[in-house]
This record gives C-alpha cells, sequence and structure tokens, in this order.
C-alpha cells in the first residue's frame, strides 16, 4: 500500500496533466475495453497508485517490451483516490483496496475485466477469486495483501510494552515516548484502529462509538508527532519516532534500512488489526484501457508476481509465483496472520463518509 511518497509536487502535477488529458469516457470507453485482446496496447498508460509500491524495474521492463511509457501519479488513501475520479480525473489503472471496489462497483466507475486480454488472472490463489467484494473477480485483479499494525523501536520503548493500540492511543503510554508517535493519515484504517482499541470493530456503524473513536485520536495528539501515509517508516528507522502505524511491507522494508535492525519489531495489536488486500482496476473512462489489461496480464504473470513481491516485501495473492518468493517473505506473513485477530474493512454504504469527517475533526 503502500511507501514512501517521492514528492508531493510531483504527485499534484501529475494527478491534473493526467486528469486534464482525458479519455474517450462513458459508454465508448467500456466497447474499447471488452473489445481488447492479449498483448494490445493502445497508448500509454496512466498509473494511478500507492507511491513506491512496484519495483522500477519492472515497469522499465514492460515499457521496453510494448514500447509505451507508464506515468505514474500516487494518492495516500482509497478516499483521495475516489475524489479524483469522481471529479472526472482519468486514469488507466488503479489498485485501490478491498471496501474501496465494493463502493466503486455501485458507483459504476468500473470496467469489467476482459479476461481474453488477461488470461493470467488464472494464476490467482483460490483464496483471492471468492472476495466478498468482487466475487468471481469481475471487476478486479488483487494485487498484493497485507496487514496493518505497529511498529516499535525497542531501543526508544524498551522490550517490554503492552501489544496493544495503547501505544498511539494512550496518552500516559506515548508521553514516555521519545519522539513522540505517528499515526496513517487513513480515515478507516485511524479511525477502524481507534474503534478496535475501544473493543469495537472496525466496520462499526454506530454513531456514538465513532464519535468514541474520534475522541480518542484527538486525546492523543499530543503524543502523535504526524499522520503520515508515506514516511512513517523512515521516520521510525531514523528513530525520530518511537512508534509508527502503518503497513507490514513497509515495516520490514525499514527495519532492514536501518542502523540497527534488530531494535525494531513489528506487531499486531491484540485488540485487532486490519488484514487488506490490494487490487487492479480498469476505470470505466479509461482513455487507454488495452495498456491497462496488458500491464495487468504483465503482473499477473508467475515470474513477474514474484519479482513484485520480492521487492515490496507485501503478500502475493499469485498462487503461480509462490515458488519463485523469498521463503522469508512467505513464512513471516505465515506466522503473522497465524492466530491474530484480523478484520477487513467493508463498505459500509452511506455511512462511509461518517469515517471521514470524524477522522477530520479529530486530527484537526
Amino acid at each position: 500500500m503502500r511507501n514512501k511518497a517521492r514528492s508531493v509536487v510531483t504527485v499534484v502535477v501529475l494527478a491534473l496533466a493526467v486528469a486534464a488529458c482525458g479519455g474517450s469516457g462513458g459508454d465508448s470507453s467500456l466497447e474499447e475495453a471488452a473489445a481488447c485482446t492479449e498483448g494490445q496496447v493502445d497508448g500509454d498508460l496512466n498509473f494511478y497508485n500507492w507511491s513506491e509500491y512496484i519495483d522500477p524495474e519492472l515497469i522499465k521492463a514492460f515499457e521496453t517490451e510494448y514500447g509505451i511509457n507508464v506515468v505514474e501519479a500516487f494518492y495516500e488513501s482509497n478516499e483521495a483516490m475516489l475524489a479524483q475520479l469522481q471529479a472526472g480525473a482519468v486514469y488507466d489503472l488503479i489498485v485501490p483496496s478491498d471496501y474501496m471496489v465494493g463502493i466503486m462497483i455501485q458507483e459504476e466507475l468500473l470496467a469489467p475485466i476482459n479476461t481474453d486480454a488477461v488470461p493470467n488472472i488464472a494464476n490467482l490463489a483460490e483464496r483471492f477469486t471468492t472476495l466478498p467484494y468482487d466475487p468471481g473477480n469481475q471487476y478486479s485483479a488483487p494485487y498484493q495483501y497485507g496487514t496493518t499494525g505497529l511498529g516499535v523501536n525497542t531501543a526508544l520503548v524498551g522490550d517490554d510494552f503492552p501489544h496493544s493500540w495503547a501505544l498511539i492511543f494512550d496518552p500516559t503510554v506515548t508521553a514516555e515516548f521519545p519522539g513522540g508517535v505517528s499515526v496513517l493519515a487513513d480515515p478507516r484504517e485511524t479511525m477502524g484502529a481507534a474503534l478496535e482499541y475501544l473493543g469495537y470493530s472496525l466496520n462499526d456503524t454506530d454513531l456514538a462509538h465513532l464519535q468514541e473513536a474520534a475522541d480518542v485520536i484527538s486525546a492523543a495528539k499530543e503524543g502523535i508527532t504526524a499522520f503520515d501515509s508515506d514516511q512513517y517508516d523512515e521516520a521510525l528507522a531514523n528513530g525520530e519516532v518511537a512508534v509508527s502505524h502503518g503497513y507490514s511491507g513497509n515495516m520490514i522494508v525499514g527495519f532492514a534500512d536501518a542502523a540497527n535492525p534488530d531494535d525494531f519489531v513489528y506487531i499486531l495489536p491484540e485488540e485487532g488489526a486490519t488484514l487488506w488486500i490490494d487490487n487492479m482496476l480498469v476505470p470505466a473512462n479509461a482513455a487507454h484501457p488495452c495498456s491497462a489489461f496488458t500491464f495487468m496480464n504483465y503482473l499477473l504473470d508467475a515470474e513477474n508476481g514474484a519479482t513484485l513481491t520480492n521487492w515490496n516485501y507485501y503478500g502475493s495473492p499469485n498462487g503461480a509465483a509462490l515458488e519463485s518468493i523469498d521463503p522469508e517473505i512467505v513464512e513471516f506473513y505465515a506466522a503473522t496472520e497465524e492466530g491474530a485477530n484480523l478484520e477487513v474493512i467493508e463498505d459500509t454504504g452511506d455511512y462511509e463518509i461518517n469515517f471521514t469527517d470524524y477522522f477530520a475533526r479529530a486530527r484537526g
């Protein structure tokens, strides 16, 4: 999901450029998507993704093989991505999370996957072909998956700490931490974590409970150094914060890059944590749907899928890729999931806007 942003200015400029270029739109785009064939490209690919979530060498190899350019733009939350699409921005391939797929299907923002153009979708492991937000993968092809938990610098926190969301939400705990803590700038993730800390589901739809969660975040702000979805792993590894709320793959890479890797651990709080699945989707107004399907098929290739995971350290939904993935990564995700209290974020329909509104007020 999900790594360090290159530059806010770059992201904004790219997003505006892509939005301005436009596409054929409407039914004509859907007709073009339905007519695509395997390996067909119809122009440069405008790729809207979480930042630094793909091996640049994979993109270069794709560009060389197919003779087109991949233009990347980045977002820090599913909600930010959705707002761009709803405002009319044109992208060819996007990578939102599970619950957002359901929302976009309902809003008719997506083109169905043309399986003639994406035969490698057959490489998906069975558990990723029966997902509740898109049964049968009609619109989505899983890209990567992981968990959302806490990275802890034991040199600053010590070894005897609670495996709890209290590490970021209890002011009496965070007050003892040099540098404070970092929390994701993501409404569903952070409101969800606060709900779980209170003993509720991260999908709870009781407004009174949501207000309690917002109050927890607001009360914790003194110890929160940053609401950050991009550079939290660097801040943790550099000792700028003692605890970071973030995504599993980022944490693994961040720890490895630290001067003292053994000082860092990744935990899933005992109250519960998020299991998420990111997915490749083609928007209904894509200007170059054939290029999008060809890139989707390219990433679902067994060797390319393994390269993706070996670079970003997230779990792979690509069953055919497993034998080529670093065994330590496979073992990490198997061990992390075993016995953990994990929830998938669900689409709550019209209630969804409340997570965004309450979070905005809580963080101030």
